[in-house]
């Protein structure tokens, strides 16, 4: 079975390098025909409706005809890289989806906050920054850098020079220690 996988491989590799440097409308017509059902099912059992995975699995195929050329075999195979790209545009298209429009947003001057929300917020603020300063120093430095700096983990990983696995450890237990100090 590994075998007739490989050569069904190789035979999807030529088509993108088909695709890539000749623009072969065949080549890709077949990766289509074979992909594109395949796309729109794994979209519609990761809980897509029906239309938006129409609509990923067709911007999917033209991402593979436009950018066949970043296509690595020694990477991923094809349907590796294809369904890498549809799961991304899925994703994608769920951010767009919860993203409010621009008639959702308010306009004009917001009401002024109610006396009683303004302590509780600024008690609530204290208790937080106390509880903050409790942390153990190597759990401070990342929480301030993640919420206060708005570093993404790898970028954290980037300047402090710690594995990534080790910023995701010592936030979440950052976090929860925040977490049992506020209760």
């Amino acid at each position: 079975m590994a075998n007739a996988t490989d050569s069904q491989n190789e035979h999807w590799i030529t088509c993108i390098v088909r695709v890539r440097d000749m623009q072969d409308q065949a080549a890709f017509a077949e990766l289509f025909h074979h992909f594109a059902p395949r796309v729109k099912a794994f979209l519609i059992k990761s809980g897509a409706d029906a239309a938006l995975a129409e609509e990923c699995a067709q911007d999917v195929m033209a991402t593979l005809w436009q950018k066949a050329h970043l296509f690595d075999p020694s990477r991923a195979s094809v349907a590796t890289w294809i369904f890498t790209i549809a799961r991304n545009r899925r994703v994608d298209a769920i951010r767009k989806m919860k993203r409010p429009e621009p008639e959702d947003l308010p306009w004009g001057p917001e009401s002024e906050p109610d006396q009683a929300d303004i302590l509780a917020l600024q008690q609530e603020s204290a208790l937080l920054g106390r509880a903050i300063s409790r942390l153990p120093d190597k759990q401070k430095l990342l929480i301030e850098k993640a919420y206060f700096g708005d570093l993404s983990h790898r970028e954290i990983a980037r300047q402090t020079g710690l594995p990534l696995g080790t910023i995701k450890s010592r936030i979440r237990l950052a976090l929860d220690r925040l977490r049992h100090a506020m209760k």
